[in-house]
């Protein structure tokens, strides 16, 4: 079989599909018109987000048997379609759902200490304590929306920090140790934190606006390490000058490309919503690299590796 490879990772993906008797070819630059002109020549693609594999995609890789991805989600790929063709798809959240939930904890630690701020004042040689006050973890009630592989994963971070930790998903009995799973109703009322762990889908998209954000009982703190179109950005902005939310921490962003590689071009495209985020200083940004680490880089690549192994080759 021959594997197509359309966005670089990391080399122990090409070594071991090698090993296991595959014909690798890599090609991360050209269009996509001209990707569609040749893959029917393979049986196998493996690919980040480096564009969508649509409906005229999946025509044109008429002998496709598989597609793996190297990350949690498979929203860029027409999976519904591809599942007609009898392509078989292999999406990778146990290899960065660990990464994601540090990533999620290291900004909920950071917004509640204030740290942005104060880097930034001591920095400037400003020395203010009292101004710069945090809030413990200690006590609070943390919610997750989405309990799935990086909900779990923030939900284990959790432990020992003294908080109670509540989840809510759309799929009944999802709770383990970590977390208590209940309804939307109780979640309301009670959390003092929303962590935001769902995959993008027409039920997600705009999940999070101005009607779910005052919702929520008590002001709060929100985190999204999960898709930026989940999240109605100016609903957001409104909210934090409010005062309804506390703080934000986003890894993702509504305005991101579907590639996940670029944001704006140029200054004109900047929505005036995007402009108060970067300059609020309780707002801690990234660029979508919660489940961006060196180890996960390789666990991503083992993930897929061991599930073509076990679908295809052992199949």
């Amino acid at each position: 079989m021959k594997i197509l490879h359309l966005d670089s990772n990391h080399p122990l993906l090409i070594q071991q599909l090698t090993e296991l008797g595959f014909e690798n070819h890599e090609d991360y630059t050209s269009s996509k018109e001209t990707i569609e002109q040749k893959i029917s020549n393979y049986e196998g693609v493996i690919i980040r987000s480096r564009f969508t594999l649509d409906k005229q995609f999946l025509t044109a890789a008429n002998n496709l048997k598989f597609i793996g991805r190297l990350g949690a989600g498979l929203e860029n790929i027409d999976t519904d379609f591809a599942k007609k063709q009898g392509i078989k798809l292999f999406s990778a959240p146990e290899g960065n759902r660990n990464a994601v939930g540090e990533h999620a904890l290291a900004m909920l630690l950071g917004l509640l200490n204030k740290l942005r701020k104060a880097d930034q004042e001591v920095r400037n040689g400003i020395w203010k304590r009292e101004e710069n006050r945090g809030y413990e973890l200690d006590g609070k009630t943390v919610g997750i929306i989405g309990y799935g592989n990086m909900g779990k994963a923030f939900a284990k971070k959790l432990r020992g920090f003294d908080c109670e930790v509540l989840c809510y998903d759309i799929q009944e009995n999802v709770a383990n140790k970590d977390a208590k799973q209940v309804s939307l109703a109780e979640f309301q009322q009670k959390v003092d934190v929303v962590s935001l762990h769902t995959p993008l889908t027409e039920e997600t998209k705009n999940i999070v606006n101005s009607t779910f954000i005052n919702s929520i009982q008590k002001p709060f703190w929100f985190i999204n390490t999960g898709r930026g179109k989940s999240v109605v950005t100016n609903d957001l902005v409104e909210a934090l000058k409010s005062g309804k939310i506390l703080g934000t921490g986003l890894d993702v962003l509504e305005y991101e490309k579907t590639s996940f590689e670029n944001l704006f071009t140029s200054k004109m495209e900047m929505p005036e919503a995007f402009q108060y985020l970067i300059e609020a200083e309780n707002v801690l940004l990234s660029p979508h690299i919660a489940g961006w680490t060196i180890e996960s880089k390789e666990k991503l690549a083992q993930t897929i590796v061991d599930k073509i192994k076990a679908k295809i080759v052992n199949a």
